[in-house]
């Protein structure tokens, strides 16, 4: 029998001709070529192990598109964003798209203003922070003051990308720690926070580790009273990345874009809940006097000048193209039915999941399509939340657990992420399994062995 190393990838012999080789290296340039079939069938066999994304309630992600997008996409692979002569109408679609979420998120002037789609809503709200952290600058030095130690004030519970952009671009982060009397940055004691080298504040519509919206009218509310007492003007970044795309069409009174004077800028995830694959994100700004124009790039490029504000450079068309096809296709009521339909799955699971003995929510999925849960205290000492999702892992499902950010994080909670393909009826068979579930685990006459708990999934 031949002898098979373990850093080797073994070919089936069914799929493998006759000449080729039986086996490649896993991470080495193997020597020779392939048949497309059979590399097709080497990657193809690597990836089954993938778990089922419709029973993935871990990621915020898009993980599904009709057939008629399928075949947009298909049709655009090799459309390059970055080079807008060669493909004009691509660049043209883009400004489409962001014009139309200016309009949604109440722009005074949609097509006066400045927006760009980028790779996702992280590097979106990374451009978001800079032109607060220009603009700061520039204001700074137009009034002979030092530009040194700029700061941005955010909750602890703020997405992994923020604390990124404090970190690279050297701006102190200054964090409101969450509690349980403030599950969210609400402008409480937030004059302990700010001051003149303050570039800005985020606010989070639909935080990471819950889904809670953190409230923008009253945060700015806020810091208008600062701005009364000190003269401070602090502008406010919102991140969107997924609340924008649910709030205005089923929470549409709510004010928290640019109706609220204070919000310079918005970003937002295409391939959350604006519902298309990964990866796209959008930012827009309030007017083009927010988005300073020192930071916009004029380049020439394959036979044109090109403007662009990216953190990169060449990146995929496509998704662009099937962002104006759901903005076509679904329409205003298109978007309300599905993402209510979410809201509503969602909601659904919380009331089922409150009703076991276990359980005790942390918040119900009133505001984007995502709620968590903890065990209640002293319910057991012989399993956590650990355990069940390891158990429901084991049944197809993902359903993260993980600590709370700093000053909660003695808290364990559960995550559920409902995105546009949970119906109903795999909500109901969840409720069973958790059920089943928890029955298993409450029989235990012992603690369950475990070598970890932790759980990383929630930070997407």
């Amino acid at each position: 029998m031949a002898r098979h190393d373990s850093e080797d990838i073994s070919i089936n012999p069914i799929f493998s001709r006759p000449g080729e080789a039986t086996s490649y290296p896993k991470s080495r340039f193997p020597q020779g070529e392939s048949l497309p079939s059979t590399a097709y069938q080497v990657v193809h066999d690597q990836s089954m192990l993938d778990g089922n994304a419709r029973l993935n309630l871990a990621t915020f992600v898009g993980t599904w598109m009709e057939p008629e997008a399928y075949k947009l996409y298909t049709e655009a692979f090799d459309k390059n964003m970055v080079d807008k002569d060669e493909y004009p109408a691509t660049a043209e679609i883009e400004n489409h798209c962001w014009q139309m979420l200016a309009d949604l998120w109440h722009a005074e002037d949609p097509e006066g203003t400045i927006g760009t789609s980028t790779i996702g809503s992280s590097e979106a709200a990374m451009l978001g922070g800079l032109a607060m952290k220009r603009r700061w600058q520039n204001a700074r030095k137009a009034a002979g003051k030092s530009t040194e130690k700029p700061n941005l004030v955010l909750s602890s519970a703020v997405q992994v990308c923020w604390e990124k952009f404090c970190n690279y671009w050297d701006v102190e982060a200054r964090l409101v720690p969450i509690s349980d009397e403030h599950k969210v940055l609400d402008g409480h004691d937030l004059e302990k926070y700010v001051d003149e080298n303050t570039i800005g504040v985020i606010a989070i519509m639909g935080v990471t580790y819950t889904g809670m919206y953190e409230p923008v009218e009253q945060i700015a509310a806020k810091l208008d009273q600062i701005e009364k007492a000190t003269g401070l003007d602090i502008p406010i970044h919102v991140d969107g990345a997924s609340g924008a795309m649910i709030a205005p069409f089923c929470q549409p009174d709510l004010k928290w874009d640019f109706r609220v004077k204070r919000v310079v800028s918005i970003n937002t995830s295409g391939h959350k809940y604006g519902l298309v694959y990964p990866g796209l994100g959008w930012i827009v700004w309030r007017d083009k006097e927010s988005c300073p124009e020192d930071l916009i790039f004029y380049v020439s490029y394959l036979g044109g000048s090109e403007a662009t504000l990216a953190l990169n450079f060449s990146r995929p068309g496509a998704q662009v193209l099937l962002q104006y096809y759901l903005f076509l296709r679904l329409g205003y009521d298109g978007y309300t039915r599905i993402q209510q339909n979410c809201l509503d799955v969602a909601q659904g699971l919380a009331k089922a999941i409150a009703k076991l003995p276990p359980f005790e929510l942390w918040n119900d999925g009133s505001d984007i399509p995502v709620f968590a849960w903890k065990l209640k205290d002293g319910y057991t000492e012989n399993w956590t939340l650990y355990d069940l999702a390891d158990r429901l892992r084991q049944a197809g499902w993902l359903v993260p657990a993980y600590p709370m950010p700093n000053d909660l994080q003695d808290i364990t909670v559960q995550r559920i992420v409902v995105r546009n393909g949970l119906s109903h009826d795999l909500a109901q068979k969840l409720i069973a399994d958790i059920e089943k579930q928890v029955k298993f685990l409450d029989g235990l006459d012992g603690p369950m062995p475990r070598a970890h708990e932790t759980t990383k999934q929630f930070i997407h």
